[in-house]
C-alpha cells in the first residue's frame, strides 16, 4: 500500500502535465503506435511479404489502435483525471445554461455558507482562539472572590498555584499637569505580570512587595492612554502623576495587544495591601482570583489545595464568615471563564446559523431534484449508449460541489459582511469581540462546509438518478417518468425546511416577547427626561469628609437654582450602571440564622431630593428631612429589604448599624423596590436588601470615608450635551480641578443594560427571518414543479369537466398536507429545543402557548401564501393545448 501511495505522488506531477498537455501527449502516442506498426511491417516486407499486405497483417495482429490508446492511459493514470475534468467543463456547460437556476442555488447558498462562515470567525476568536498570554494552557481561574487579606493568605499557602489578584472598575482623577481627565482603572497585585508573562512595550512590571500600601507608588499606562495623552513620547517611563491625589511613578507602558482584564482599563496600579486597615483588609472588595499552574502540578491538584484553603480561611476573617461562602469553589482553565458569560449565546447563535443551513441545502436539493427530473431523457440516453451509473453519479456530484464552490465563494463576502454587523449588534463587552476577524481558519471552514453542503445536497439527487431507466423515460415520452423516490424525499426535504423554519420562528418570538416584557417591566422609577454625570473630585476636594460635604452641598446649592433644571440629586451608586457599595449591617431584633453572617445590603448614599428627582415612590413612612443630615443618623430601606427581615410587620422605627460602628440609624421609610443591578432583579444573588442613608457625615463606605465620587442626577428637559455644559460651568465655578463626565441620559442607561438580550432577540429574529423566506421559496418551487409536472393529469381532468375551484383544492390540498406536517413537527422540536432558552427568558416561559399558537398561524398563513401561485397557476391549464401536446 505504500509502494502504491509513493508511485501515485511520485507520477502525479507527470499525470497533471500530461492532462494539460493533451494534444502533445495524444500526438506522441500516435507517433509510438506508429513506429511499432512500421517495425511490424519491416519485418514482413523483409521476409518478402507486400508492403501492402505487411500493413495489414500489422495491424490485424496489433488490434485496435484507439482500444490500445485508452489502455496506454489508464495505465500512465490520465483517464481518471481526463473524465473528472470533462465533468467539471461539462458541468461548467449545464450551469451556464441555466442561468436562473444557477442565480437562485448559489445565492441561497451564499447566504448559508456566509453566516455560518461569520459565526464561525466569531466562536474561533472568543471562545476557541488561545488567549495572548504566554503558555495560556497554564493559567486557570479560581471561581470564588476574595478581599485583599485572604488573597494575601491564599498565594502564601496555595503552593501548586502562583496566585494574581486584581479588582477592576476603579475610577482615578488623572493629574499630570494638564486639564485633569477622569481614567478607568484596575488595582493589580505584583504576581500579576508574571502570571500572564506579557512583557510592557516600554519599562518593567511590578516587582515583588510592591503591591504594599507603603510601597505602592506605581502606575502602568495602557497603549491607549499612552498615545492619545502623551502622544507615544518614550520618555515617559520615570515621569510623576497624580492619581485622586497620590503621587506615582510611571513604570510601564503596555503594548496595544494587552487588555486586561478589558478593553476599558486605562490604568492599573498597585493593590495597595494594608492588613492595619482591617475593614478594607478583610470586608473591601471582593475580588477574582487568577493563577498559573506551577511546573509539575496539575489542574486537579490545584483545585485541591484551593479547596483546602478554602475550608480554613474563613477562621482567618475578624468575624464569622457565612458556612456556604464560596462553597461551591473551583479551578477552571482561564479562557473558559472569560467566555463563559457568553457562552450560552454563542450557542444559540451557531445552532440558529446551522439550521439556516439546513433549510438552505434542503433548498437546493429540491431544486436541484427538479432539475434532475427534467434532465431524465438526457441522463436516460447517457445510460443507454453506455455510461456507467457510477459515471452519471459522479456528473452530478460534481455539478452539486460545483454549485456549493460557488456559493462559498460568494459566502466569503457575505462572511466579512455578516461578521461586521454581529460585531455592531453585540455588546461591546463580549470578551475579544473587536478581535475577530475572517482568518485562515475561517476560509478553510468555509471552505470545508461548502464541500459537505455540495456532497449534503447533492447525494439526493445522485441516488435519484442511478433509478432512472431509458426503457421508463421512453414509454412516459420523456415527460413524467419521475422515479418514485423523489417525491418522497422532496416532500421529506419541504417538510424539513418547514419544520427548522417554525424552530427558529418559535424561539425568536419567545426572545421578542422577552424583551418587550424587559422593556416593559417598572425598573422603580421614571427615567424619561433624567440626565446623569459622574463628579470626581480630587483629594484636594474630598480629602476630608467636612470638604467633601461642603463641596457637594454647595454644588447642590447651585443646581437647585440653575435656569431649565426641575430638581437635581446626588447618589454614589446610579442604577444599571454595575456599581455597587455594600455595607455588612446588624438588625436590631434580627438574628442571622445558622451558619450565616449579619445581612449584605446595598448602601445607596443620597441627597435628599434623590427620590423626588428618579420619582421612586414612597410605600411608608417620609423621605430624608434636612434634620437627618446633622441629627440622629436615618435610613429608608426597601419594600423587598422591609419582607425579608421583618416579614408582616413594619420596619419604621426599627433600628440598624454597619458592622463596626457605634451608632444605629432609624428606619423613617419604606421605598419602591428598584431594579438597580439589572432589568430583572433589584440586587445580585450575594446581597440580601438595599439601604439608603443621606449624605452626611455618617455616611461612610468600608473604607470610613464619605464617597468621594457621586454621579449627579438631573430631571430636565434639557439635552445631554446642554447638561454637560451646564455642570463643567458649575463645578468650574466652585473648583476647577473636579472632574465631569460620563454625561448620559437615563433612557440610554436603560437600554444598555437590556443590549445583550436586545442582541441575541435581533440576530436570532434575523436567522428565523431568513429561514422562513428560504422555506417558503422551497415551498413555492415544490410545489411549482409538481403543478408542472401534473399539466396533462390536470387537462384530462379540465376536459372531463372538472371545475376550477375542484382543482384548485385539490393542488392547494398537496401543499396544506406539507406545510401543516412540517408546521406539527416543528412545534415538537421547539418544544425539545427551546428549554435551552430558559435562562435567557424573562417575563415568558419556553412553552408560552401565545407563542406557539401565533406561530403556528403565522406559518400556516406565509406558507399557504406560498403555496397560492402555483395552485392559481394550475386553475389556469388550456385543456385543448394540453390533449394537443400529448
Amino acid at each position: 500500500m505504500a509502494s502504491r501511495l509513493e508511485h501515485w505522488l511520485v507520477t502525479l506531477p507527470l499525470k497533471l502535465r500530461s492532462l494539460f498537455r493533451r494534444r502533445t501527449v495524444d500526438r506522441d502516442l500516435d507517433d509510438e503506435i506508429l513506429y511499432h506498426l512500421e517495425q511490424q511491417v519491416s519485418d514482413h516486407v523483409a521476409k518478402g511479404m507486400p508492403r501492402a499486405e505487411a500493413w495489414r497483417v500489422a495491424r490485424r495482429n496489433f488490434g485496435g489502435v484507439e482500444q490500445a490508446k485508452e489502455r496506454c492511459r489508464d495505465a500512465r493514470g490520465l483517464n481518471m483525471l481526463d473524465s473528472l475534468w470533462q465533468d467539471v467543463r461539462y458541468a461548467s456547460r449545464m450551469l451556464r445554461r441555466q442561468p436562473g437556476f444557477t442565480a437562485v442555488a448559489v445565492v441561497t447558498l451564499a447566504l448559508g455558507i456566509g453566516a455560518n462562515t461569520a459565526v464561525f470567525s466569531l466562536v474561533d476568536g472568543i471562545l476557541f482562539a488561545p488567549l495572548p498570554y504566554a503558555a495560556p494552557e497554564q493559567l486557570v481561574s479560581v471561581e470564588a472572590t476574595y478581599p485583599n487579606g485572604a488573597f494575601d493568605a491564599m498565594r502564601d499557602e496555595v503552593r501548586s498555584l502562583e496566585a494574581a489578584a486584581y479588582a477592576e472598575g476603579k475610577d482615578f482623577t488623572l493629574k499630570d499637569g494638564a486639564a485633569p481627565v477622569r481614567v478607568v482603572g484596575t488595582r493589580i497585585s505584583a504576581e500579576l505580570p508574571a502570571v500572564l508573562g506579557v512583557k510592557p512595550a516600554i519599562g518593567r512590571w511590578l516587582r515583588t512587595g510592591e503591591d504594599i500600601a507603603a510601597s505602592d507608588g506605581y502606575v502602568i499606562l495602557s497603549h491607549g492612554l499612552w498615545m492619545t495623552r502623551y502622544k507615544g513620547d518614550a520618555s515617559i517611563v520615570g515621569r510623576f502623576v497624580e492619581l485622586d491625589g497620590v503621587r506615582r511613578e510611571i513604570v510601564a507602558v503596555m503594548p496595544a495587544s494587552f487588555q486586561f482584564p478589558s478593553a476599558r482599563t486605562q490604568v492599573w496600579v498597585p493593590l495597595g495591601l494594608d492588613s492595619r486597615n482591617t475593614p478594607a483588609y478583610w470586608a473591601g472588595d471582593f475580588m477574582p482570583i487568577i493563577g498559573r499552574i506551577r511546573p509539575g502540578a496539575t489542574l486537579a491538584q490545584a483545585q485541591s489545595d484551593v479547596r483546602a484553603f478554602q475550608a480554613r480561611v474563613g477562621t482567618m476573617f475578624p468575624w464569622r464568615m457565612p458556612d456556604d461562602w464560596n462553597r461551591a469553589i473551583t479551578v477552571v482553565p482561564l479562557g473558559e471563564a472569560v467566555d463563559g458569560r457568553v457562552r450560552s449565546r454563542l450557542l444559540i447563535l451557531i445552532l440558529s446559523v446551522g439550521l439556516v443551513l439546513v433549510v438552505a441545502c434542503a433548498n437546493v436539493a429540491n431544486l436541484t431534484l427538479s432539475r434532475a427530473a427534467v434532465r431524465q431523457r438526457e441522463i436516460g440516453i447517457r445510460a443507454a449508449i453506455g455510461a456507467s451509473p457510477r459515471r452519471v453519479a459522479r456528473q452530478l456530484l460534481t455539478e452539486s460541489i460545483m454549485l456549493a464552490s460557488l456559493g462559498g465563494i460568494l459566502g466569503i463576502m457575505v462572511a466579512w459582511q455578516t461578521l461586521a454587523l454581529l460585531k455592531a449588534v453585540l455588546p461591546p463587552d463580549t470578551p475579544r469581540l473587536f478581535e475577530t476577524d475572517v482568518n485562515v481558519r475561517a476560509l478553510l471552514f468555509a471552505g470545508a462546509i461548502s464541500l459537505f453542503t455540495g456532497c449534503a445536497f447533492g447525494l439526493v439527487p445522485m441516488l435519484n438518478a442511478l433509478r432512472i431507466r431509458l426503457t421508463a423515460v421512453v414509454d412516459s415520452g420523456g415527460r413524467n417518468g419521475e422515479p418514485t423516490v423523489a417525491g418522497p424525499v422532496r416532500s421529506a426535504l419541504t417538510i424539513a425546511q418547514i419544520a427548522c423554519a417554525v424552530l427558529l420562528v418559535v424561539a425568536a418570538g419567545l426572545l421578542v416577547r422577552s424583551l418587550w416584557s424587559l422593556s416593559r417591566a417598572n425598573p422603580g422609577f421614571l427615567a424619561a427626561e433624567v440626565v446623569t454625570a459622574r463628579i470626581s473630585p480630587p483629594d484636594s476636594v474630598c480629602g476630608s469628609g467636612a470638604r467633601c460635604l461642603a463641596f457637594y452641598r454647595e454644588l447642590d446649592a447651585r443646581l437647585q437654582s440653575a435656569p431649565g433644571i426641575a430638581r437635581a440629586a446626588f447618589v454614589n451608586t446610579l442604577p444599571l450602571t454595575g456599581a455597587i457599595a455594600k455595607r455588612s449591617v446588624e438588625i436590631q431584633g434580627y438574628t442571622a440564622p445558622a451558619g450565616k453572617s449579619d445581612p449584605l445590603l446595598w448602601l445607596h448614599v443620597i441627597t435628599p431630593e434623590y427620590f423626588n428627582t428618579m420619582e421612586i415612590p414612597l410605600v411608608a413612612g417620609r423621605q430624608f428631612a434636612p434634620g437627618d443630615l446633622a441629627g440622629a443618623p436615618a435610613a429608608i430601606i426597601t419594600a423587598a429589604t422591609a419582607r425579608q427581615f421583618w416579614r408582616d410587620r413594619s420596619p419604621i422605627g426599627e433600628q440598624v448599624r454597619f458592622k463596626g460602628e457605634d451608632h444605629w440609624r432609624t428606619i423613617v421609610g419604606i421605598a419602591g423596590d428598584v431594579r438597580a443591578y439589572d432589568l430583572t432583579k433589584s440586587v445580585p444573588d450575594y446581597i440580601e436588601g438595599t439601604l439608603y442613608v443621606p449624605y452626611s457625615t455618617n455616611a461612610t463606605m468600608e473604607n470610613g470615608r464619605l464617597p468621594p465620587d457621586m454621579a449627579v442626577v438631573v430631571r430636565t428637559r434639557l439635552g445631554a450635551s446642554d447638561v454637560q455644559a451646564l455642570m463643567q460651568r458649575l463645578v468650574a465655578s466652585i473648583d476647577r480641578d473636579v472632574v465631569v463626565d460620563d454625561v448620559r441620559s437615563m433612557p440610554a442607561i436603560v437600554t444598555r443594560a437590556a443590549a445583550a438580550p436586545a442582541a441575541t432577540t435581533s440576530l436570532l429574529v434575523t436567522m428565523a427571518g431568513l429561514a422562513l423566506v428560504l422555506g417558503c421559496i422551497g415551498v413555492y418551487g415544490v410545489l411549482s414543479f409538481l403543478v408542472s409536472r401534473r399539466t396533462r393529469d390536470l387537462g384530462i381532468r379540465f376536459a372531463l369537466g372538472a371545475q376550477r375551484r375542484d382543482v384548485f383544492w385539490l393542488v392547494l390540498k398537496d401543499g396544506a398536507v406539507l406545510c401543516a406536517t412540517g408546521i406539527v413537527v416543528g412545534m415538537i422540536g421547539a418544544a425539545i429545543a427551546t428549554r435551552w432558552l430558559a435562562s435567557e427568558l424573562h417575563g415568558v416561559g419556553p412553552m408560552d402557548p401565545a407563542t406557539y399558537a401565533a406561530v403556528a398561524v403565522v406559518m400556516l398563513v406565509v406558507t399557504l401564501l406560498a403555496c397560492y401561485v402555483p395552485t392559481r397557476r394550475a386553475t389556469r391549464v388550456d385543456p385543448l393545448i394540453v390533449l394537443r401536446d400529448y
